[in-house]
């Protein structure tokens, strides 16, 4: 049970643990796949007290760190259940319109990990069919048998980092989702199978068509795969409710910028962090800020390799994310203005085609080998109608002859 907020002080220094019992999420009392505002606390934690998270992998397949044994042959998992994500923890002080900063202190991985590439992620149709990779991983770097030859380096951080939505946001939120849905564009709806709580958000839990996924990022933060929120980065979110309500999960041991196979190296870990509340924060109405040192935001590698990318196309052609457009007009254009998704989409082509060629590996590994280790950057924003994007490659990842 649940202290009271009254018999919490800033003077108790305890480790508040959050997850890791129980065989998946479901049996998890410290874990949800959901986020809705009526989701019940998990624990309370004082601001300056150490939160453990112990967080499960994205598809819930691979149990916690502490789980794990033998490595694994393949794995599968059910869609409905990503992700699952620790906790949520109520932040004792913390009211509606607070800003909560959140520190990462230090990150555990687990003993293995996955990746999957193919005709999904940002490209679904770069390659043909899918593909399964399964990782050990120590404390320096991970390596596969799946993909003889690389060893890419440990750079933890949590794919999603979150508070819970309030109820204005909340519906605001499902009321755009739904009209983007409904338009034809790319959204995950609410799904009642393999929800978590189910007792709320199950398919006969009172919120069965509410509870939104937590596939995309929102303003309260959720999934932002951003790989530069690593041990010794500051995040902050929004408090929506009394008590902000933090959950983490979705471990990546390494991302490359852009995640762009839909996977990164995809883990469970231990997540040990601090919080502090801020009466007067930043304003976060459209996403989340961070802060930390200007070193993790190079590359892992002494040497790369590049591929750039424009806006342009095959006459007769229409991206597959401007489909829903029903628009007359792209099919007809080699060139569309200041599309960043379409120049991405080159630049990434560009770079797995050289993966492929130079090293002698299949598209298949080269498109994972992009997603985990490839940095997507912006070179530039004004040059209409041909913005710029880059695909770096680290070259020290490879190792094989």
């Amino acid at each position: 049970m649940l202290s009271p907020i009254h018999n919490l002080t800033a003077a108790d220094n305890q480790l508040v643990v959050v997850g890791g019992t129980g065989a998946d999420c479901i049996e998890d009392p410290g874990c949800v796949n959901r986020l809705h505002p009526d989701i019940p606390m998990a624990a309370r934690a004082v601001p300056g007290q150490t939160i453990l998270f112990h967080t499960r992998d994205a598809r819930d397949v691979i149990g916690a760190a502490a789980q794990q044994g033998e490595e694994p042959d393949t794995l599968s998992g059910d869609f409905s259940r990503v992700h699952p994500i620790t906790g949520p923890v109520h932040i004792v002080g913390a009211e509606a319109g607070d800003v909560l900063k959140v520190t990462i202190n230090s990150i555990d991985s687990g003993s293995y990990a996955w990746s999957t590439g193919g005709s999904s992620g940002f490209i679904p149709d770069l390659v043909d069919g899918q593909s399964m990779v399964i990782w050990r991983l120590n404390r320096e770097y991970a390596e596969t048998d799946d993909i003889p030859g690389i060893r890419i380096p440990n750079a933890s951080f949590p794919g999603v980092i979150t508070t819970l939505p309030g109820a204005n946001e909340h519906r605001r939120m499902l009321e755009r989702e739904q009209a983007l849905a409904d338009a034809g564009g790319r959204v995950s709806l609410p799904m009642s199978e393999g929800a978590d709580p189910v007792a709320l958000c199950g398919p006969r839990g009172p919120a069965s068509e509410e509870c939104l996924r937590t596939i995309p990022p929102r303003e309260h933060g959720g999934n932002m795969d951003i790989r530069y929120l690593k041990a010794g980065v500051s995040v902050y979110l929004p408090c929506f409710i009394d008590g902000c309500g933090l959950a983490i999960g979705d471990l990546h041991y390494a991302q490359g910028d852009g995640e762009v196979s839909g996977t990164a190296i995809e883990m469970s870990a231990d997540v040990w962090v601090t919080t502090e509340i801020l009466r007067d924060g930043p304003d976060l109405s459209r996403g989340p800020h961070y802060e930390g040192s200007s070193q993790l935001l190079e590359i892992p590698s002494r040497r790369f390799y590049a591929v750039t990318g424009i806006p342009v196309k095959d006459s007769g052609a229409v991206p597959s994310y401007m489909e829903y457009l029903n628009s007359d007009v792209i099919a007809g254009l080699e060139n569309l203005s200041n599309d960043i998704n379409l120049a991405a989409r080159n630049a990434i082509e560009g770079i797995v085609d050289y993966i492929s060629t130079t090293y002698g590996y299949t598209r298949q590994q080269a498109y994972v080998i992009a997603s985990v280790a490839v940095d997507i950057r912006i070179s530039q924003l004004v040059d209409a109608p041909n913005v710029g994007v880059t695909a770096l490659l680290p070259l020290d990842i490879f190792i094989g002859e």
